[in-house]
């Protein structure tokens, strides 16, 4: 059982966001998903937010053997260029858009 660290597309048509999540490798990209560990919303303005990624999770996924896609791997390690919350998540807003 090989485990990915991998974005699964949620949204509607022309505005999509993505979980990151941990899965099979063999699932299918919107399939079952063994851990939710954070959300990706590339369309993010104002005062919504681009990241919110639950680093402790990611951390244990990482550790258990869980490997990250390439697109996963690039938002990883933005979020670990941000400061974590009390909460252990990593959070990055957009920013406004003229």
């Amino acid at each position: 059982m090989a485990l990915k660290i991998r974005l699964q597309r949620r949204g509607i048509k022309n505005a999509p966001t993505y979980n990151l999540v941990v899965a099979e490798s063999s699932s299918p990209r919107d399939g079952k998903f063994i851990k939710s560990l954070g959300i990706y919303n590339p369309q993010a303005k104002g005062k919504d937010f681009l990241f919110k990624i639950n680093m402790t999770l990611l951390e244990y996924w990482l550790g258990v053997g869980a490997q990250p896609s390439e697109t996963a791997k690039n938002l990883i390690k933005k979020a670990r260029k941000k400061t974590k919350t009390e909460n252990g998540e990593a959070i990055e807003l957009a920013t406004a858009v003229a």
